[in-house]
């Protein structure tokens, strides 16, 4: 301590003595350090006026996120707010006969009004009346998770920058990624840090449909043995496929280990909501394997679709044959329903700047229903092209990066389109994936001969076909839920599906999911059901067969 006060007084004092000395060459010094010319006053000016923009301002401050449906600022949480009113029930009037009305008798139904009372402290419509909102004693048990949703519908359209949305790029070079939950892997994948509970619900939902993907697959996964999550019979399957997805022992994990490699291809069957995420958002996959390249499939009858252009009717005159070729290619026939267009983004280097783009006229908000509608049309990008001659439905594929490519099949079942995959099928390279595909759901369209709806995993017209095709192709299945109730709902369907029953050995066990979203999903229909997407996950692949080589004498006598 005092050799250090020493150190800073001589120091000071030999300062100060330089400028007893020698104060004229001082002076003359700062000036010329400090002198400016002409031009040097306009060139701080044009550095000062490039600095970075302001960030905008928000529409709602963070103490200011709370409001009814019926009076929220934005028109989508209104239409929100309409549609729980049309479809939800209140669940006092519908409790017993006890609330039935004097005027009716026992033995009538009683009489169930919509919601239209909203809750002054969650703000969603629950109740048909204020009174009946007083004599809910249950609401308070669920009313603070609808007040958190409330918030971060308005949080989401607020207009602040959002950091959590801002994804990093690739993985540095020898830099272990931990998937041990979010919070780990946040920090060691190099994300802007989450500094509230609703930044980590945000990004969560955002990221969970690639991150569950990826930390299954990955080989540092928190799915193991030692935690009797991942069993004998699925370490083998998931060796094959990480032998594919990762380099040897002791070699580097870079883009130059994937040369000659198979392609990873990801089948995501009964695919929605996670067929309209950004590409980008797809894009983190692949930074978690550098050595790997991927394919990943949308199928299903919900699939979203680029959105199409609509042709100009007079050509520009200078149009160039580059512009021309890239619409013959993006058409791939006379049918416009055929077309899909080039990136907006890069209209800009395009000379056709005629173009209007087709918006479609959708509502403001999309009920979520039994049946959900399939999700808007997402934006084309520049090398998105039309896959109708290689697939025969409406399709596209989209190379995003070197590493992963996207395609979208929009098919009403995967049978119809299983036959184009079938043959190179592969448990080194090919893995397939349901999210919350609801398997022990009864359903709507398939009825057995007793009149009673059969399971959708049994229906003829839905998975009924589909499993024992990916049984008998190895590769593991991976299935996702959004609740303990089910989770165990398809688990126990699995044992009553006929060619699935007694044909599967299990991959990795039932149990939560470490990377499931936790943002809560509110029922339109019903405001007391909240699930979170992909709360688990379980995987099972087709039962393998050990084969005994039979000895000669033993054949002999066999054959006698």
């Amino acid at each position: 301590m005092a050799f250090s006060l020493v150190c800073q007084r001589t120091t000071t004092a030999r300062y100060l003595g330089c400028l007893r000395s020698r104060p004229l060459q001082l002076y003359i010094a700062s000036g010329v350090a400090q002198r400016r010319t002409f031009l040097d006053f306009f060139r701080r000016k044009k550095t000062e006026d490039a600095k970075e923009p302001l960030e905008p301002i928000p529409l709602l401050s963070e103490d200011d996120l709370f409001h009814p449906f019926s009076k929220s600022p934005f028109p989508e949480v209104r239409a929100k707010g309409q549609t729980v009113s049309s479809m939800a029930s209140c669940p006092v009037c519908a409790s017993g006969p006890s609330h039935t009305h004097e005027h009716e008798h026992e033995h009538e139904k009683p009489k169930v009004n919509h919601v239209s009372f909203e809750c002054p402290d969650c703000g969603w419509p629950t109740h048909c009346s204020e009174e009946h909102w007083k004599e809910d004693k249950e609401h308070e048990k669920y009313c603070s998770r609808l007040r958190e949703a409330n918030e971060d519908e308005h949080d989401l359209r607020s207009g602040r920058r959002m950091p959590e949305f801002e994804l990093p790029g690739p993985q540095g070079y020898e830099e272990a990624i931990s998937f041990a939950n979010w919070d780990v892997f946040w920090y060691t994948r190099g994300f802007n840090s989450m500094d509230s509970e609703r930044s980590r619900r945000h990004a969560s939902k955002l990221l969970t449909y690639p991150m569950t993907i990826g930390s299954v697959l990955h080989q540092h996964s928190s799915l193991m043995l030692n935690n009797q999550r991942l069993t004998p019979e699925g370490s083998r399957s998931m060796a094959a496929i990480r032998s594919t997805l990762h380099t040897e022992p002791g070699a580097p994990e870079t883009h130059e280990a994937s040369v000659g490699k198979a392609q990873v291809r990801i089948f995501i069957l009964g695919a929605r909501g996670e067929s309209s995420l950004p590409p980008h958002v797809w894009e983190q996959l692949g930074f978690l394997f550098p050595a790997a390249n991927f394919h990943i499939f949308f199928i299903g009858p919900q699939v979203a679709l680029p959105r199409e252009r609509q042709a100009p009717s007079t050509p520009p005159m200078n149009s160039g044959s580059q512009t021309g070729h890239s619409e013959t290619e993006t058409a791939g026939s006379n049918s416009p329903s055929e077309k899909i267009p080039s990136d907006p983004a890069s209209s800009k280097e395009s000379p056709n700047t005629d173009t209007m783009q087709i918006e479609e006229k959708r509502p403001l908000y999309t009920p979520n229903v039994y049946t959900p509608q399939t999700p808007a049309a997402i934006p084309p990008l520049k090398w998105t092209r039309s896959s109708l001659a290689r697939y025969g439905v409406p399709s596209y594929t989209t190379p995003y990066s070197y590493q992963v490519s996207l395609s979208g099949l929009q098919v009403d079942n995967y049978a119809d389109v299983h036959p184009l995959f079938e043959e190179t099928l592969d448990p080194y390279s090919d893995v397939f994936f349901f999210f919350a595909p609801g398997f022990g759901f009864p359903s709507p369209s398939s009825k057995n001969e007793a009149g009673e709806a059969v399971l959708q995993i049994s229906s003829p017209t839905e998975w009924g076909p589909v499993l024992p095709m990916l049984l008998a192709s190895k590769c593991p299945i991976f299935v996702t839920g959004f609740s303990p109730a089910d989770v165990e709902r398809d688990v126990r369907s699995l044992s009553t599906a006929p060619g699935v029953a007694g044909e599967f050995e299990w991959v990795v066990t039932p149990g939560p999911n470490p990377f499931g979203s936790e943002k809560w999903e509110v029922a339109d229909f019903d405001p007391r059901i909240m699930v979170k997407t992909n709360w688990g996950i379980w995987a099972i692949r087709g039962k393998s067969r050990d084969i005994q080589e039979r000895s000669f004498f033993k054949s002999l006598f066999s054959n006698a």
